[in-house]
């Protein structure tokens, strides 16, 4: 859940979420506000021909009998009643009082009285987006009747409804819950491509002949798509350009060294003559591993499914074979994905780097969850934790000699590390408690065949 809501996809959902919600809040907001302004709107014209028919039957009604009919008509929100204060202070007409004078006539005295009815200020229950208070006419005022007596007219808030049991917040929920699948549904829609777009990047990394992309979707999405193609086109251009380049000039630089070998073995000075067959194998042991280099970094062969424990039992024995002290432990059991001749230059790096430095190569391999993990350990000094990760750059050694048998060219754990990584595999060093470097391949499930 919490790789969801730390993904794109997540946080469009969340985005898409709050941004509906919002607006279904706000437009159910306007309409229930639209609704409550209608009502009040209506019951205050109600109100006003219900004062108008209570005032005037009122006037009708003998002096005597008025007590008894004001008891008998005042049961709603509008109450007309005998006026206690008759000296009331006159206060400037309202809208109501104003259309209710008009209403009467000139025969009717009506002033608007500054105190409001208690009732207007009560609390009225009310949905989620409706006002708390009624907002509608609520006022009192003196009415002067033709006969001179003077009567009390309120205004009051309609009574509230009769409880529905019926939870406006559980009402809501359906609403929820259908904006939340088409919020999910619309982010999905729309990382999809983006997704498509990053696994075509990763197949890209494994294999640069992975079949290109097909462009379909919006038109941003195809543009996308064959500029990616695109790129996938010149990168393997660029890398086929550069392997045939290097191919070549290792070619052309055959034929002088070796001519130069066949004269170096005219050399009267045997001493002199086997300083220049060093330095000159070197140079023939460098050029070699440069092209080794630049093959390592070119994923254009063919994939095949390769039994890891033969495959390492093969390496091993050869090594043995050559007078190397190397030690294979466990079973993977397990078959994996991959060029047979890179996978065997990435592991026979790895063994000769352990014997060369710490004259001893202790392989184990074991099974984990859907992947394979090989550790290579040695018996040498180690490296410095600050230089774990800069032994991995081309021709970077810890020695500063130039010689093969303490330094080397540098390459080889370059060459190891690339092979590792055109595999979907990682490659890593650590410095073990007791003694010596473990060099740890792991070779994950994409890969492995069961």
């Amino acid at each position: 859940m919490k790789a969801f809501w730390n993904s794109m996809t997540g946080r469009v959902f969340v985005v898409l979420m709050l941004g509906i919600i919002a607006s279904w809040a706000l437009t159910q907001w306007l309409a229930v506000n639209e609704r409550q302004r209608t009502i009040e709107r209506y019951r205050d014209f109600h109100a006003l021909e219900r004062a108008e028919q209570i005032i005037t039957t009122a006037d009708v009604v003998r002096p005597e009998s008025r007590a008894q009919y004001l008891r008998v008509a005042s049961k709603g929100s509008v109450k007309l009643e005998l006026a206690e204060d008759t000296r009331a202070v006159p206060q400037p007409p309202t809208e109501f009082s104003a259309s209710l004078a008009g209403r009467l006539g000139r025969d009717y005295g009506v002033t608007p009285l500054s105190e409001r009815p208690p009732e207007c200020d009560l609390p009225r229950p009310g949905s989620l987006f409706s006002p708390s208070r009624w907002r509608g006419t609520c006022e009192a005022m003196n009415v002067l009747m033709t006969d001179g007596q003077m009567l009390k007219l309120s205004i009051l808030p309609p009574r509230a409804p009769p409880p529905t049991g019926h939870n406006e917040y559980l009402a809501f929920l359906p609403a929820l819950l259908c904006i939340a699948i088409l919020a999910y549904f619309v982010a999905r829609m729309t990382m999809r491509p983006l997704k498509q777009l990053a696994q075509a990047a990763k197949d890209l990394g494994n294999d640069i002949n992975h079949p290109p992309l097909v462009p379909q979707g919006a038109s941003e999405i195809r543009q996308a798509s064959a500029a990616f193609n695109a790129m996938q086109a010149r990168i393997r251009q660029h890398i086929a350009q550069r392997t045939e380049m290097l191919a070549a000039i290792t070619h052309d630089l055959q034929t002088p060294l070796t001519r130069i070998r066949l004269r170096l073995e005219k050399v009267p000075d045997a001493e002199l003559q086997q300083k220049l067959l060093d330095d000159l194998s070197a140079m023939q042991q460098m050029v070699k591993e440069g092209l080794d280099l630049a093959r390592s970094m070119d994923a254009t062969g063919a994939m095949q499914k390769l039994d890891l424990d033969s495959l390492l039992d093969s390496v091993c024995s050869d090594a043995a074979e050559a007078g190397q002290d190397v030690v294979l432990q466990g079973r993977a059991s397990m078959a994996l994905m991959g060029r047979p001749m890179d996978i065997r230059r990435c592991l026979v790096n790895l063994i000769d780097n352990a014997v060369k430095y710490g004259h001893r190569a202790q392989v184990t391999v074991e099974r984990l969850a859907g992947a394979a993990r090989i550790r290579i350990r040695d018996n040498g000094p180690g490296i410095p934790p600050d230089q774990l990760a800069k032994v991995f750059e081309p021709f970077y050694r810890l020695e500063s000699s130039r010689s093969r048998e303490s330094g080397g060219t540098g390459l080889g754990l370059t060459i190891a590390r690339n092979i590792a990584e055109q595999h979907g595999a990682s490659l890593s060093l650590s410095n073990q408690d007791g003694g010596g470097l473990e060099a740890t391949l792991l070779v994950p499930e994409f890969y492995a065949g069961k």
